[in-house]
This record gives structure tokens, sequence and C-alpha cells, in this order.
């Protein structure tokens, strides 16, 4: 019997930058229900793919969507939450040229917040990493190009994810000193499962903030019973 091929899904970057290209049409008046999204998948090589958006919500300035992320096959804890991003306008007083406007991008609720060195993001930002946010103001500025919106003079997107704070508990997000919430995650935009590159990444960050805190040792467990050993030692 053939082994089933195990079906791929989107990373929470991915989806964030959706969300906001969604919420950015729908600013530039050109509200859809789904968007197109180029990912920097097999090694630079940009591979579309679509998805829905969900939640649309317009009003006070504010324009956000969700999308829901599809963690395909692999056993994610954020498989099937929503990730949201809300855009708004920068209150300046004249208009950039082109896509030159500037373009901040926030964590809302339930996108925790880095408080130890050694992580991708700063300490004090939002657990956001720099291909996410690559993502995220490359969507808004191909939103307000698709849309032909004039005066633009800048960008407010804020990414939220609203049941983040729990589902972070799952995670080992407290040990690396994100608090709050999740990490916006994603280097291709593409979730592989069971993924040794993902279980490498994972052990990467735990070392390299071990090692700006000033750890001497470190311990490498194969699960709870071998780090309570560990600890004993």
């Amino acid at each position: 019997m053939a082994k089933k091929r195990l079906r791929h899904g989107y990373s929470t970057g991915a989806c964030a930058a959706a969300a906001a290209k969604g919420a950015t049409l729908a600013l530039c008046g050109s509200p859809v229900d789904e968007v197109s999204l180029n990912l920097p998948w097999k090694r630079g090589d940009a591979t579309s793919r679509t998805f829905k958006l969900v939640d649309k919500l317009y009003e006070g300035g504010l324009f956000s969507c969700g999308v829901i992320k599809d963690g395909g096959d692999d056993p994610d804890v954020t498989n099937g939450m929503e990730i949201r991003a809300t855009v708004s306008l920068l209150n300046k007083s004249e208009p950039a040229a082109h896509d030159s406007f500037p373009v901040v991008i926030e964590g809302g609720e339930g996108v925790g917040r880095v408080t130890r060195k050694g992580l991708a993001a700063e300490v004090g930002s939002p657990a956001i990493n720099p291909v996410p946010l690559e993502m995220i103001e490359e969507s808004v500025r191909e939103a307000v190009r698709l849309s032909k919106a004039g005066g633009v003079a800048g960008l407010r997107v804020v990414i939220s994810a609203p049941e983040g704070a729990e589902r972070a508990k799952k995670t080992l997000n407290h040990r690396l000193g994100i608090v709050g919430g999740l990490s916006i995650l994603g280097t291709t935009g593409i979730v592989i499962p069971m993924s040794a590159a993902a279980w490498e990444a994972t052990i990467d960050s735990c070392l390299d903030v071990a090692k700006a805190a000033g750890a001497k040792r470190m311990l490498l467990a194969f699960g709870r019973t071998s780090e309570r050993a560990g600890h004993s030692l």
C-alpha cells in the first residue's frame, strides 16, 4: 500500500500577510473575499497561494479581517485558529509619493511580546519574525498598488490572534521569554508536516536565548523524564 502523502499547510506569517492584504484592499475601497500571495517557497522561488478572508469588519476608519490558519497535516497548536489584521491610515499631513509611504506593524491581542535577548525580534517588540514582517509589508504595499489608491500617507497594521494567549500555553514561548501570546513565524510561508527543520529551528532558538542569557551549559532532553533527570545533575 502506498504511503499517504502528508498535506502541507501555511505559516502564521503567511496568514498574517494575507489578512493584512485583505484589510488594506478594503481600506482602499476594493474589498474582496479572498487574496493571493506569492510565498517565498522552494529556495526563493515564489509560489502563489490563495487565502479565504473571514470576519470582515469595517468601522471607524479601521478595516480588519482574518484568515483561518491551516496547518495541513502538521500537529500544530495554531491549526484552525484565526490570524487577524487591522489596518488604518497613519495621521500624516502630506501623502507620500507612489508606494514610499511608511508601514508600521504592531502586535495586538494574542501576539506575544519578546522579553529576552537572543530571538529574531528585539526585546520589547512583538514576536513577529523578520520574514513575516517583510511579507506583511509587501502585501499591504501590493494591495495599495492593485487598488490604485492615491493619497496614502502611511499605514498602521496590527496583527492579532484572538486565541493566541491560551494556545501559547502549549508552546515553548514562555521558556523563550515570549509572553502574552504566540509568535508569528515562517520563512517560506509553507508548513511541512513533521518537518525536521521545524524541530531544528526550535532548538536553535532555545540555544540562542540561553547563550544571550550567559548560560555555560546546555541540556538537550528527549522529553520531560530526561529533562527532570538533567535538572538533578
